[in-house]
């Protein structure tokens, strides 16, 4: 099938330093350009972000600081980007929450005037969450093929979802499921502590992410002007900051589990 284009369709995924859209800075950008006449064209270019690489976003991306520090930064090469983009509309997969919008900040900081308000933007991931809607009953549909009525009565969605459980066991027992750096596994199995580790897709150490545990288990936090950096060396060499969190408009659960950080390694 060709895209039916009244002019080019820029499909670009962006790289980055972290999520902030304020403070984070691109490090990879890939663009394929869609013609009218079906025809394509491609531009990848890495960025030297003139900020570290956390540790925890280069494992992800495997782009690291010694990779970029000899490349020019977004300044420098953001006309050549621009031009390259052109006059294309744009679509990504879950670009218009974050790769679109950080984007636009670097070449508001480069000076290039990039007219978001004249292009079309087509989000690949907001077509595919609303066709393939992520509720309970979209959920009991099609793995149970049910109706779910009187949904949202807590007894009949509580029922619905042990339904669901028994049938995403049936479904996957023997399905090999790849995670981004290529490990193999049969994870769906009938048995609780396995269905735990697969299905606690974050590694949050208190509940809503503000305190998470990197790739060796160390509790770092996940925002802010620390983040990725260890807790318990923040709290070390900046004392207030716990002061602060404990003050500031967190949950009691984070503000808990901060303490036990701190006491933990102050008893040490």
């Amino acid at each position: 099938m060709q895209l039916k284009l009244s002019k080019p369709l820029a499909f670009f995924d962006l790289e980055t330093t972290g999520i902030n859209v304020a403070s984070d800075r691109i490090v990879e950008i890939s663009v394929l350009k869609i013609l009218p006449d079906g025809n394509k064209e491609k531009y990848t270019q890495r960025i030297n972000p003139e900020i570290p690489i956390p540790l925890a976003s280069s494992l992800v991306h495997g782009i690291y600081d010694k990779d970029v520090a000899d490349l020019p930064p977004f300044k420098k090469q953001a006309k050549n980007i621009a031009n390259f983009i052109g006059n294309s509309d744009l679509a990504g997969y879950n670009s218009n929450k974050f790769d679109i919008p950080i984007l636009v900040e670097e070449f508001l900081r480069a000076g290039v005037d990039f007219d978001i308000d004249s292009r079309k933007t087509v989000d690949v991931q907001n077509i595919f969450h609303q066709m393939e809607q992520r509720t309970l009953k979209a959920a009991y549909k099609f793995y149970c093929n049910k109706d779910l009525v009187n949904a949202h009565s807590a007894e009949a969605d509580i029922e619905a979802t042990y339904e669901i459980l028994l049938a995403q066991l049936e479904r996957y027992k023997d399905r090999v499921f790849e995670d981004k750096n290529g490990v193999k596994s049969t994870p769906v199995q009938n048995d609780v502590k396995a269905l735990h580790q697969f299905s606690n897709v974050t590694r949050h150490v208190d509940l809503i992410g503000r305190i998470t545990l990197d790739e060796n288990g160390v509790e770092i936090f996940n925002f802010g002007k620390h983040q990725g950096k260890p807790v318990s060396e923040v709290l070390k060499t900046e004392p207030s900051y716990y002061a602060w969190m404990l003050k500031g408009d967190f949950p009691l659960y984070t503000k808990k589990v901060l303490t036990a950080i701190k006491l933990r390694d102050f008893n040490k």
